[in-house]
């Protein structure tokens, strides 16, 4: 029978491709760029990821450019 494995967070998607090093990495990014932001505008933590470089606040209804993975103040 199989033992049970480790998680392996969003890079348990690849399986054991790719080496350890190259999904940490990956898991850092994409943790980063999950999470809600502080809006620039009202101040508020609503901002969210729409897609590369395009960040949308919920609370104030802002589009707001930025960079791709993180929001830059």
């Amino acid at each position: 029978m199989a033992t049970k494995l480790k998680k392996t967070k969003s890079a348990g998607r690849f399986g054991a491709r790719y080496g350890k090093r190259v999904r940490t990495k990956l898991i850092a990014v994409e943790e980063k760029q999950r999470i809600k932001q502080i809006c620039p505008s009202c101040g508020k933590k609503g901002l969210k990821r729409l897609s590369k470089g395009i960040w949308y606040c919920k609370k104030c209804g802002k589009k707001i450019a930025s960079d791709v993975y993180h929001l830059t103040k």
